[in-house]
C-alpha cells in the first residue's frame, strides 16, 4: 500500500503558509482568526489555494508498502495586483523546491511517509480577471512532490 495523500496535502499546506507567510486554504479561500471577534473570516490578500491534482505511481505494486506515489498539486496564488502573485509565488516556489546548499530550504514531514522528491510541473504567471467583487489576479504553480512508504 501506498503512502496516503491526506498527510501530504496537509504537510504541503503548512509549508506552504510557513514559506509564505500567508494562509493557505486546502480547495477553498483560507479563513484566519478574527481575535477581536473572536469568529473566523475570510484571510485578507495575498493567500494561497492548494488545490490535488491527478497522480502517478510507481514502483511495485501497489499492495506492497514501498510503491511511492507522486502526488501532483496546484497551488493558485490570489491577490489584487500582479506584484502581490508574482511575491507570493516566488516564496511559494521557493518554500516547495527552493534549496540551501544540500538540503531543501523548508523541510517537508508527513506523518509514515518519506518525501522522495519535489519538482516544480508548471509555473504560469500571473492572470487577471475582473468581477463585481473587483479585480482579482492568480498566479498557478503546479508541483509534484513524490513520497515513499516509511515503513
Amino acid at each position: 500500500m501506498t503512502a496516503e495523500r491526506l498527510p501530504v496535502t496537509r504537510a504541503l499546506a503548512a509549508l506552504v503558509a510557513r514559506a509564505s507567510g500567508r494562509p493557505c486554504g486546502i480547495g477553498e479561500l483560507p479563513l484566519v482568526l478574527d481575535a477581536t471577534a473572536g469568529e473566523w473570516r475570510p484571510a485578507p490578500v495575498p493567500y494561497a489555494i492548494l488545490d490535488s491534482l491527478p497522480a502517478t505511481f510507481s514502483g511495485p505494486p501497489l499492495w506492497d508498502w514501498h510503491a511511492d506515489a507522486a502526488w501532483t498539486y496546484q497551488v493558485t496564488s490570489v491577490g489584487e495586483r500582479d506584484d502581490q502573485v508574482q511575491w507570493l509565488a516566488d516564496r511559494v516556489r521557493h518554500g516547495v523546491v527552493g534549496r540551501s546548499g544540500d538540503r531543501w530550504a523548508y523541510g517537508l514531514e508527513v506523518p509514515e511517509a518519506r518525501v522522495i522528491d519535489r519538482e516544480l510541473e508548471h509555473d504560469s504567471g500571473g492572470e487577471p480577471s475582473v468581477s463585481a467583487a473587483g479585480s482579482i489576479v492568480s498566479y498557478v504553480q503546479r508541483f509534484t512532490i513524490t513520497v515513499s512508504s516509511a515503513a
